[in-house]
């Protein structure tokens, strides 16, 4: 046998000297073997590191794999990694394991993940939908028990188990924050697309509290950016406005990453800041950035533990978890207004 080939199921049958089936029935525990035989199966499985193709199996037998399907938009971004991480803590205490792969926010990308996740058979599927998505092709899997459990925002054309941020109250409390300091021209740099469940939920949330201080909705303060490079240049283009925003409230934290860095870079250290989400070394910045924080953590628990709860059985209505944020008060959005500092 070749050093570089992986071993086969045939491969342990002749190490041993018996069938391929002799082999597949030990490994099941699926039919008949004595002591003698499984022993030596056992220990070619252990000499020749043989791993079974879970997968094969599961689908000629019809059963479940012991996998979870996780799509998510964007690996790079630290919230999806600690929702992952809390699912996978949850699920790894039932011996499931977790898959995940990125859709990059594109329909069809999550449309052939998906695919892929339910050709093996998943136990589980969980998806951070891409606007423009259509989730009613999945409506015979979720009928025959899959469960499927969308997180971060709701699906189109499914009906299942949702689980969100509160988005609308805590952009709300956060924008609140500034115009107590004083703030009467807050810009908004939401994520792209425009019509990103998350986006429209913020914006929401920032002309509600606009609303209730009395305050103009003012079109020219609000644009949008879906990174780094680009909400720096969002964010010079507001501050270069004849009448520019006193302070900024940044969409999510990529938007607060780049915002950031072109205060910095612009040294304007007059500018007050909340973002929505908290970010990395958020209190070593100088000052320490003031957050609308998610909890990943409890999203991402929650999430795993409605799913198993519908892998036992749980058969009730669709329903929809919002998780609650926080605001952190750090220093960066308490910089009051130059207006409030004359008087």
């Amino acid at each position: 046998m070749a050093a570089s080939r992986r071993p086969t199921l045939a491969d342990v049958a002749r190490e041993v000297g018996v069938s391929a089936k002799t082999v597949s029935r030990v490994l099941n525990e699926d039919g008949p073997a004595s002591a003698r035989t499984r022993e030596q199966v056992l220990a070619a499985v252990a000499k020749l590191g043989f791993q079974p193709n879970l997968m094969a199996r599961n689908i000629r037998v019809g059963g479940p794999d012991t996998t979870i399907g996780l799509v998510i938009p964007d690996l790079a971004n630290p919230f999806f990694g600690a929702v992952a991480r809390a699912i996978e803590d949850t699920v790894s205490e039932r011996g499931l394991t977790l898959l995940m792969g990125s859709s990059a926010d594109d329909p069809d990308r999550e449309r052939a993940l998906t695919d892929k996740f339910l050709a093996r058979r998943v136990s589980i599927l969980m998806i951070v939908p891409s606007v423009g998505a259509d989730h009613s092709h999945l409506k015979s899997h979720r009928a025959a028990g899959l469960p499927v459990v969308f997180l971060d925002r709701p699906g189109v054309g499914l009906s299942t188990d949702s689980i969100v941020s509160s988005n609308r109250a805590g952009t709300h409390d956060g924008v609140a924050h500034l115009i107590a300091h004083g703030h009467r021209r807050i810009g908004f740099i939401g994520d792209l697309p425009v019509k990103l469940y998350t986006r429209r939920e913020r914006l929401a949330g920032y002309r509600t509290a606009l609303q209730e201080a009395g305050l103009p909705y003012d079109r020219s303060l609000v644009v949008n950016a879906h990174d780094q490079q680009r909400a720096a240049t969002a964010t010079s283009g507001l501050l270069a406005l004849a009448d520019p925003p006193t302070a900024l409230f940044a969409g999510n934290n990529m938007v607060a990453l780049g915002m950031v860095a072109e205060l910095a870079r612009s040294k304007r250290k007059d500018v007050a800041v909340v973002a929505f989400d908290d970010v990395p070394l958020a209190e070593a910045l100088e000052p320490a950035l003031t957050v609308v924080a998610q909890d990943p953590e409890e999203i991402g628990r929650a999430a795993a533990g409605t799913a198993l709860a519908r892998l036992d059985g749980d058969r009730s209505r669709a329903r929809t978890i919002t998780v609650p944020t926080r605001l952190i008060v750090r220093g960066s959005g308490e910089r009051t207004s130059p207006a409030v500092r004359v008087v």
